[in-house]
């Protein structure tokens, strides 16, 4: 996804940090290449697993003699700790173990929680499968962390722009896979395990995803000390860049209200994904890899058009009313599956693009309401509002199936997308009343940003503080794209909020 009006701009203030030599040496083209090839490689394991109780929902269920609301837990308990650790994760490769280290121990405790969870099932303890979950949540965001950390050290501008891009769509193609071949496997594995030692070892080979993930981490690490000794360090933050945590209370209505469509329209999405297994095969008559086929499509689809709708967005704005486009599709996808009996694969179909073009058009309305240097801590914000929401609700979710059935689960979806829409449209009506900018085209927005940055280096003249201001701040208005780089490679913003608070608790990190 480019923006050709700053493509050379980009290129002139954003130097590559790798730099030199030639192909295959450490500052080659071959050498960077292949190190992006492990980047992605770093959340495959986890994205795969993630997924892993969707795909067996209906084996686990009966192999561990569970209620469609205790098979809920399997995702809420990897929800739970990620309500904080959206935070922390950023903070501790800044500030405690580096880049390299931080990203093998988040790598090695993703292996090790998919590891625990195999065991639960294998004891026959599904507690044990519940602490195996939360296990896995704790390293699996801060793995996603760490891999984007990766990104921005070693890319700059354009390039950036198609690793971020790359990563998704090889993180949507490890949930994708999963979906296709956990049930085949499961079969093939059931000719010499029964019941839950089965699934069990189901378990434990899915789990070799998250070692392969865990062997990138360590071969990123020798590649990037290779590279370069010291490229594990981020920049110190200026003073005018550090946040307060009282600074949550100033961000403003369009902010909060971005974070309830947010969390609404993502109920009616990852729920569904982790209980539509036996729905598909309950109210279609779908077989097992039947449903799980379907129940893939949204990643699928996502894996494609996720890049594809991105560059729509940046090229032509408009961000509120995508937003609204995307929603009001999913409605209507949600309708499909609860009033008719259409095939299924249409509305997941369907589904999948509506998913791709919110996260492509939601996201960096965030950036275009909260100042940037606290956009580190807005987005950790957001991410723990979608967390909460997601644990909650994936437990009620459990909980609706068990006594009322998948109608009323899918009433209960559509009912929060209802809320996701209500809160779309009074952003836009706060958004006309006062910046105008969630909504603009490309070329106002641009109009916009030059406008401001004229005003404000009119003002800091009047101020004698000009010399603050550089003339690429004023020319450059950024696209939707560009936004979200800057937000990722500013992700250490919310780390001072974490030093402060470690210092309340006694601790110090230099």
């Amino acid at each position: 996804m480019l923006n050709e009006a700053s493509e050379a701009d980009d290129d002139r203030s954003d130097i590559f940090l790798i730099q030199g030599g030639g192909c295959c040496s450490p500052g080659g083209a071959c050498y960077r290449y292949f190190a992006l090839a492990m980047m992605c490689f770093l959340g495959f394991g986890s994205y795969f697993c993630y997924d892993n109780p969707g795909a067996l929902q209906d084996v686990i269920v009966k192999d561990m003699s569970l209620t469609t609301a205790q098979f809920s837990y399997l995702y809420a308990s990897y929800s739970w700790p990620n309500v904080i650790l959206c935070f922390v994760g950023g903070f501790l490769i800044d500030r405690v173990f580096g880049i390299r280290f931080g990203t093998a121990l988040y790598a090695f405790i993703v292996f090790a929680g998919q590891v625990v969870v195999a065991l639960g099932s294998l004891f026959d303890s599904f507690p044990l499968m519940i602490v195996g979950r939360v296990i896995f949540g704790i390293g699996g965001e801060s793995l996603a962390v760490a891999q984007n950390y990766y990104a921005v050290i070693w890319f700059r501008g354009r390039e950036l722009n198609m690793v971020f891009g790359l990563q998704l769509s090889f993180a949507r193609l490890g949930s994708a896979v999963n979906f296709i071949i956990m049930e085949p496997l499961h079969k093939y594995v059931h000719h010499y395990f029964k019941g839950r030692e089965g699934l069990g070892v189901s378990l434990l080979i899915a789990s070799l995803t998250c070692l392969i993930s865990f062997i990138a981490a360590i071969g990123l690490a020798w590649l990037d000390k290779k590279q370069k000794p010291e490229s594990n360090q981020t920049e110190e933050h200026e003073k005018k860049d550090e946040v307060k945590l009282s600074d949550v209370l100033d961000f403003s209505p369009a902010f909060w209200l971005i974070s309830v469509i947010c969390v609404a329209y993502y109920i009616a999405i990852f729920p569904l994904i982790a209980l539509g297994k036996v729905f598909f095969m309950r109210k279609f008559d779908l077989s097992a890899d039947d449903a799980n086929f379907v129940n893939s499509m949204l990643y699928i689809i996502s894996t494609i058009a996720s890049p594809l709708l991105g560059l729509l967005v940046d090229k032509t704005g408009w961000n509120l009313f995508w937003v609204f486009i995307s929603i009001c599709s999913t409605i209507g996808a949600h309708s499909l599956l609860a009033f008719t009996f259409i095939n299924p694969y249409y509305a997941m179909v369907l589904l999948g693009v509506a998913y791709s073009m919110c996260a492509g058009a939601l996201w960096p309305m965030v950036s275009m309401v909260i100042p940037e240097y606290q956009l580190g801590s807005a987005y950790g914000v957001a991410q723990a509002c979608q967390n909460f929401g997601l644990a909650i609700c994936t437990m009620l979710a459990g909980m609706i199936v068990d006594n009322g059935g998948y109608l009323m689960l899918e009433i209960f979806f559509l009912f929060w997308l209802f809320v996701s829409l209500i809160a779309c449209l009074c952003v836009w009506f706060y958004d006309m009343n006062t910046t105008g900018m969630l909504n603009m085209t490309v070329s106002q927005r641009e109009e916009y940003e030059l406008n401001k940055g004229k005003n404000n280096l009119a003002d800091r003249a009047r101020a004698h503080s000009s010399a603050d201001v550089s003339p690429y701040e004023v020319i450059n208005p950024q696209s939707d794209f560009q936004i979200r780089n800057r937000y990722l490679s500013r992700i250490g913003a919310t780390t001072v909020i974490f030093g402060k608070i470690f210092k309340w608790l006694g601790f110090y990190f230099p």
